[in-house]
């Protein structure tokens, strides 16, 4: 059974910042969410705070305030990835709070609670767990890559972005969703704190695995999930992206990860990288497209994040861009990932008769 679970957001839910809890909102297979606990949103429904969709996830003003609400609550989780992954003073005063109430806590910053010694002694006073999803594994816990890859014989999709925060994560679980719906066996290779709180079972937590290791654990990943649940296909979720500054990221995916094909997720309206000027521009879609097949992958399609556009105008870029390039272009959030399974429905039958 799920655990039921009510997240915090420190005030941030409406920002780039909670994409964590936007995962969780839009849905979880390990945490059933009974609310969210953001002050500055208060008495409103969490699903219309992040897409106008009435979820029935109220918005609550503090951890008081969601005890009187709710029956039972199994765990506290930590909503937001704030910049360096530090825990605010209100969330850590939240979280002191939710332990005497023998409420769990789930806790996917770097910013770690079991370094915390105050945290430490109340949660063991009321035999409460303190779960760090960023805690880094034990070397013995860790793999070094080995080339078994390479044995691997059903198509790798690499799911990449343009940028941090575009929607890599939910563009994945929706395909997967679409996949599984017709008669495609998909399976996602999680590599943030939200996919495992949505419950991916395999993956593991890329920016504090050590660098020499990362290789070793996508590709033992890969392979425990081909070899566990003979998948049709395999999506890896991306991080940051290929170029930006602050932590660029994805030829992991192509060159150990093997992967061939990939979606890449474009938001048009943003111009910097992470939305600062002083990181630089976003390079064109195009030279993107042409970095990653000179690396041997091919971009399949493309995904849109449309925040800042209407509807007519994310429809008109939709267009614009499919004659441009000529590929399918998705508007994942306003009309789903459809177009993109026609070409995912071609690359197995593909490999079948591979």
């Amino acid at each position: 059974m799920k655990k039921k679970a009510i997240i915090v957001t420190d005030g941030l839910l409406h920002t780039e910042y909670a994409k964590t809890s936007h995962g969780l909102i839009r849905g979880s297979n390990r945490f059933e969410v009974l609310g969210v606990i953001d002050s500055k949103h208060a008495g409103l429904d969490a699903g219309e705070i992040l897409d106008g969709k009435h979820r029935g996830i109220p918005i609550v003003a503090s951890i008081d305030e969601a005890i009187t609400k709710f029956i039972s609550i199994d765990y506290l989780i930590v909503g937001v990835a704030t910049k360096g992954g530090i825990l605010s003073k209100t969330i850590l005063s939240t979280i002191k709070q939710a332990i005497t109430y023998k409420i769990h806590i789930v806790n996917g910053l770097h910013d770690l609670l079991c370094k915390e010694e105050d945290i430490v002694k109340i949660a063991a006073k009321n035999e409460v767990e303190l779960i760090d999803i960023r805690k880094p594994k034990s070397i013995k816990d860790l793999h070094f890559w080995t080339g078994e890859i390479f044995n691997i014989d059903i198509p790798i999709i690499a799911v990449l972005g343009m940028d941090c925060a575009m929607g890599k994560r939910t563009t994945t679980q929706l395909m997967i969703e679409a996949c599984n719906k017709v008669d495609i066996h998909a399976e996602m290779i999680y590599t943030g704190q939200t996919g495992w709180m949505q419950g991916s079972k395999y993956g593991f937590i890329f920016d504090s695995t050590i660098n020499d290791f990362v290789s070793g654990e996508l590709e033992h990943s890969i392979i425990s999930c081909c070899y566990d649940t003979k998948p049709d296909m395999i999506f890896l979720e991306g991080q940051s992206s290929l170029r930006n500054p602050s932590g660029p990221c994805g030829l992991e995916m192509l060159i150990s990860g093997n992967a061939k094909h990939v979606v890449l997720v474009h938001a048009p309206n943003r111009k910097y990288f992470d939305n600062n000027s002083e990181w630089g521009n976003i390079p064109s879609l195009e030279s993107e497209i042409e970095i990653i097949e000179k690396f041997g992958s091919k971009v399949i399609a493309i995904a849109l994040n449309t925040n800042g556009f209407s509807f007519e105008q994310a429809k008109f870029t939709k267009s614009e861009l499919k004659n441009l390039l000529n590929l399918p272009v998705v508007l994942p959030i306003e009309e789903g990932v459809q177009e993109i399974i026609t070409v995912l429905k071609s690359l197995k039958n593909e490999n079948k008769r591979n």
